[in-house]
């Protein structure tokens, strides 16, 4: 499956959580933009899955698009 048209990227930032780091089980969506602010300085987000879950965040947040989750965390 191509990652850009996997529906379950939106999912998985509500309920997955991250795997190490400063905010090792966090949400993704509970993360805080400054620390993924910093992580994209730092050198860039990680290859795979997690890259592609922590940049689509990172842009969520900061393009103030978070009340998109909020479907989904209700349910």
């Amino acid at each position: 499956m191509n990652d850009l048209f996997d529906n379950t990227i939106l999912i998985d930032l509500v309920t997955k959580k991250m795997p190490y780091g400063k905010y090792k089980d966090y949400k993704f969506c509970d993360i805080p933009v400054y620390y993924l602010e910093w992580f994209k300085r730092q050198n860039g987000f990680p290859k795979g899955r997690l890259g592609i879950l922590l940049e689509t965040i990172f842009e969520i947040k900061t393009n103030g698009l978070e009340y998109l989750l909020n479907p989904l965390k209700n349910k």
